[in-house]
Order: C-alpha cells, then structure tokens, then sequence
C-alpha cells in the first residue's frame, strides 16, 4: 500500500501539507489510473507496481486522523506496516529535498503522528518530502503548511515529486536500500 498524506479539498490544494497527495496523483497519472474510489475514509486505486498489486490511498479523513484510513486499509487487507510506504511533508527539508526512512517516530507530524498511534507500529517506510522551513521563528506552523506553494517553489517541486515516483517504486520491488542511497538528499 502506498499512502500520499494531505487535506481532502480544493481550499487544500498545492499546500505544503498536501505534497503527499501530489506525489500521488503522480504516482497516479504515470500508471494511467484514477485514485478516485471512496473506500477506507479514502480516495483509493489498484494498481500493478513492479508485478505487485498494490493500493493506493489519500486518506480523506484529513491530515490529523490519517491513521483512520490507513490502520482501516491495513486490516481489511492484512497489510503488514512493512508494506506500508507513507509519503508526506517535512517542514525540516528545503523544498525540492527529500528523505527515505525504513521506519521511524512521526518526527512532529501530526499525519503520522495519528497513524503510529492507531497501527501500534513505527516500522513502515516513508518518503518525506521537503516544504521549507517556517520563514521565521515566530510563524506559526498551521498556517506555514496550510500555505500554498509559489510559482517558483512549484517548478523546482517538479524533479523531487518525479523522483518520489521512482523511489516508491524501488520500495514495492523491495529495494528500499537502492532508494535511500539513490534519492536521499
């Protein structure tokens, strides 16, 4: 299963915090497939990746709930959380940046911070992909992720969303390793 983390909407679209949907309908248009089904609290697909069918999922359950949808995808399927490849934002890497992890805790991230909690697991890999830092200290951090992208930072988000495909892909065939040491920035 791959999960792209976001906030259902159009008052939503090209934020920070809905890179994970963009990865997705990425991910989407690039298998010629349509991540439109309501099943799970989500918007989901199958599709064949590398011989494996795999789910794709955009939880609608928005950003803090997240783990609704997925822990619900988990068990219907009998998923284990090693075969769950989660995509999602990072205020702590520059836009066009992004970082393969094995497993690990939700870093601050409230998305993921819900899907641990309800799955019990932290040994699922990820993607996370790079928004910026706050502009300054003072900022407040909902508003910073719930900020739409600029012009420029959407072109320069262009390679990294591209090469997330690709690093997905490399995850589902089993090659994580090979991702990490190709995409990690």
């Amino acid at each position: 299963m791959i999960v792209g983390l976001g906030n259902p909407g159009a008052k939503y679209e090209n934020t920070r915090h809905n890179i994970g949907f963009m990865a997705m309908e990425r991910i989407c248009r690039k298998y010629s497939v349509k991540c439109d089904k309501l099943k799970f609290k989500s918007l989901c697909t199958d599709v064949m990746i590398n011989g494996k069918r795999t789910l794709l999922l955009m939880p609608s359950t928005f950003m803090n709930l997240s783990g609704e949808a997925v822990t619900e995808a988990m068990q219907f399927y009998k998923i284990p959380s090693e075969n769950v490849l989660v995509l999602y934002d990072d205020i702590s890497l520059d836009i066009g940046k992004m970082r393969i992890r094995r497993k690990g805790s939700h870093g601050g991230h409230n998305g993921m911070k819900n899907i641990i909690y309800l799955s019990g697991k932290d040994d699922f890999p990820r993607i996370k992909l790079g928004v910026g830092q706050k502009p300054h200290p003072d900022y407040d951090l909902a508003d910073w992720v719930l900020s739409r992208f600029t012009a420029q930072d959407l072109k320069e988000l262009d390679t990294v969303l591209e090469n997330a495909v690709k690093a997905a892909e490399l995850i589902v065939a089993g090659n994580t390793e090979q991702a990490m040491n190709k995409f990690n920035s």
